[in-house]
């Protein structure tokens, strides 16, 4: 019997041990199913000729492959409308802010099926940024008005504008940190020069003050908010060279400047791994974050782009939108960090962002 006990213990440990063995070896990680055809991969919008109403959106997906024209075909029946000038994600959801036809189509952001289509309380409505769990969309107002812009507080809930928050002429570009959203007054149809903070938690502008001429692009890293500054064009005499401003975000303060050479326009600005990468022009620069200078030589030019409308750094690849004529389908170039190119798309009229969908 004690013969017995002792096998049938044995056994049994045998037995556990293997069960456990075996129920480790079979655990794997649990593989994240898509959750629609367009997780993943990046969004372009496709602003169309002007006043024309064919503005769209394209797909290019992780394995590249371009879809054009997404949310018509997802949505039968539907059409983007005139100019979408930016795209926003929050949560499940994609906003469509679509400038010509002064509305916001709102999509589940991995089907591209659409959830709602807001018309009103907008006007000329240009980015959206999202903060306290709430929108902010800036918004030009009548272009013959310096006095009528503002930011649009959106309700996500409830998909409409609930409030406005009035600021200076052209607010644009709006970015979020801890609450508070920056928004760049590039100046509409005039030229602006300023930088106004909101409050999240108040809906009231905390301070507004000057950066440089033309504020179009704005990025923040580790505390800093980077703000590259067209400067003033020719044709808006007196002609200004561009700046990269450096906010620092704790202070809400200007911590330096530092100027272009003279008349020297620069378009676009975007951030990976400390890095600043903007352009001048098709040509394509580089600078560490802690640059107190700017570099003499471009990394690359851009030699096929005709229109360089649209500007992105994402997992070491740098992406630019080619505008080409602004009346034919335009191209996308994608390009190693040092200038080497790696692939063209043709997508739609006047590409004018990436917007990437994860």
């Amino acid at each position: 019997m004690k013969k017995f006990n002792k096998l049938f213990l044995a056994l049994l440990v045998s037995s556990a041990f293997f069960a456990s063995c075996s129920s480790d070896d079979d655990t794997t990680d649990p593989v994240q199913e898509p959750r629609g055809n367009y997780d993943g991969g990046l969004f372009i919008a496709n602003e169309g000729n002007f006043e024309k109403g064919n503005g769209s959106i394209s797909y290019l997906s992780e394995d590249l492959k371009i879809e054009n024209n997404v949310f018509s075909l997802v949505n039968t029946g539907k059409k983007i409308g005139d100019a979408p000038q930016s795209i926003g994600f929050n949560g499940n959801f994609a906003y469509i802010v679509v400038n010509g036809s002064n509305k916001i189509e709102v999509v589940n952001r991995y089907t591209f099926k659409s959830i709602a289509t807001v018309t009103a309380d907008l006007s000329n409505p240009r980015y959206i940024a999202f903060a306290n769990g709430k929108g902010y969309v800036t918004n030009w107002g009548d272009g013959a008005s310096a006095t009528d812009d503002y930011v649009a507080i959106f309700d996500l809930t409830a998909n409409k504008i609930t409030s406005k928050i009035p600021v200076v002429e052209g607010p644009e570009k709006i970015i979020e940190n801890n609450g508070s959203l920056y928004v760049a007054h590039k100046g509409g149809f005039s030229q602006g020069n300023s930088l106004t903070v909101i409050s999240s938690a108040t809906n009231k502008v905390t301070t507004n003050f000057v950066v440089g001429d033309v504020p179009s692009s704005l990025v923040k890293d580790n505390g800093t908010l980077y703000v590259l500054c067209n400067g003033r064009p020719s044709y808006a005499a007196p002609e200004t060279a561009g700046k990269l401003v450096k906010i620092n975000l704790s202070t809400n303060t200007v911590a330096s400047t530092i100027d272009f050479s003279a008349k020297t326009h620069p378009g676009f600005l975007d951030i990976e791994n400390n890095k600043l990468y903007y352009t001048v022009g098709k040509d394509i620069y580089s600078a560490a974050t802690s640059t107190t200078t700017l570099p003499a030589a471009a990394t690359f030019k851009a030699t096929k782009v005709t229109s360089l409308y649209g500007f992105a750094v994402k997992n070491s690849k740098i992406y630019v939108a080619d505008a080409i004529n602004f009346l034919d389908n335009g191209d996308i170039y994608t390009y190693t960090l040092t200038g080497t190119e790696t692939n063209v798309f043709k997508v739609e009229v006047t590409p004018n962002g990436f917007y990437f969908n994860n």
